[in-house]
């Protein structure tokens, strides 16, 4: 196990420079899946078939799982939901910048190119954590991984739809306009690359999380791999991907640092507003509790 072999300790263990670290890693995994999730529902019965209906579905409500994984995580620390989301200042979350934009609009292209882009990159990210020196993140990653092989295999195989000659419905079934699927994947790809960029881009706790082994591969290694496996991809398919790489396009906000686009504004005012409105005394479950779930089996 490298760069370190040892493991680390239970929550309560740890030091502050591997709390901050973990925290860290956290945060952005969970950050990540719920924002994506609560973009992917907004194409729930907008798809172009009823099958991609229930795919898009079912994919939100498992990263909405995979969100609640890692927040509960974070709960180890003495943090709950109410902190962790729904009371949270929305400058402190840390997702990318790519899973908070908005979708063009009703092009189920922009959808299909966006989960490819981050679920190969969380592929990656999750192929490093088995690794992890954490071993509440290593409990985690086992129940997370097969899920997101098939959200992979999901995007891969309507991009290969969609480029196919003839073009497929733009959006909804309600009347969506027949366009170029290969021209819509290659005007998502040209807005959405440089986005995805920021899925890499680094906390200031990212030396620790890879000198203590939390995540042992680095975000610019990572980086390397993902381009690796997009850019053959789509150009198999007939489309092309930016050369130029981080700093060249990559956009001002990035999200790792609390920077984020006016999108997310929005966004975190949509998600919030019935818990505000209700005046709640605690907060809505996200998803049972992980550890209730297990001991129930």
């Amino acid at each position: 196990m490298t760069p370190s072999d040892e493991l680390l300790g239970d929550p309560e263990d740890l030091n502050d420079r591997e709390q901050a670290a973990v925290e860290a890693e956290l945060r952005c995994l969970a950050d990540d899946e719920f924002v994506v999730a609560e973009r992917y529902t907004e194409w729930q019965v907008r798809g172009p078939t009823l099958e991609s209906d229930i795919g898009i579905a079912n994919i939100a409500q498992d990263e909405l799982g995979h969100a609640r994984l890692w927040y509960d995580l974070l709960e180890d620390f003495g943090y709950d939901q109410v902190d962790l989301i729904w009371e949270r200042d929305p400058a402190d979350f840390r997702h990318s910048t790519m899973v908070e934009q908005p979708f063009e609009s009703g092009d189920w292209a922009d959808c299909i190119v966006r989960g490819y882009f981050y679920d190969t990159y969380e592929h990656l990210r999750l192929e490093s954590l088995t690794e992890t020196t954490y071993p509440r993140i290593a409990d985690r990653v086992g129940k997370v991984v097969g899920e997101e092989d098939y959200h992979r295999e999901h995007a891969q195989n309507w991009l290969e739809r969609l480029c196919e000659d003839g073009g497929t419905p733009k959006g909804s079934r309600e009347g969506g306009e027949a366009a170029d699927g290969r021209e819509r994947v290659q005007q998502a790809v040209d807005r959405l690359f440089p986005y995805a960029l920021t899925l890499f881009a680094r906390t200031d706790r990212e030396d620790d999380i890879v000198d203590l082994g939390i995540r042992p591969d680095s975000l610019s290694d990572l980086r390397e791999e993902w381009r690796a496996i997009v850019s053959p991809f789509l150009a198999g398919l007939g489309v092309d991907v930016p050369v130029a790489d981080r700093d060249e396009l990559r956009p001002e906000s990035v999200g790792r640092d609390g920077a984020h686009t006016d999108a997310w504004r929005s966004l975190y005012n949509e998600f919030t507003f019935t818990y505000e409105q209700l005046d709640r005394d605690e907060s809505p479950a996200l998803m049972p509790d992980p550890d209730e779930a297990e001991s129930d089996v």
